[in-house]
């Protein structure tokens, strides 16, 4: 099962926390001993890209998976009465 990417850049990491701080549903972890980020549950990841909109360096890169393919929406000639003729 694919999940989604989170990728660290821990050259530009500067250990500041923001992106743990950030993260709502426990996916960016911080390991305490190597004083840095850690991205441990990537499958549960909301893809709301705080971690990544909150990083002042832009060491994060959060990239989504989506297993299920978006559709093409119907042509507006598929429900004629549902528009409104200007």
């Amino acid at each position: 099962m694919s999940t989604h990417k989170i990728i660290i850049d821990y050259e530009k990491c500067t250990g500041c926390r923001k992106c743990y701080r950030a993260c709502y549903v426990d996916v960016i972890a911080w390991d305490a001993e190597a004083k840095r980020p850690v991205a441990r549950y990537p499958e549960e990841c909301a893809t709301c890209s705080w971690c990544e909109l909150s990083c002042p360096e832009g060491a994060i890169q959060v990239i989504p998976v989506n297993p299920v393919s978006i559709p093409e929406p119907y042509p507006k000639s598929f429900y004629p009465r549902s528009y409104v003729k200007e």
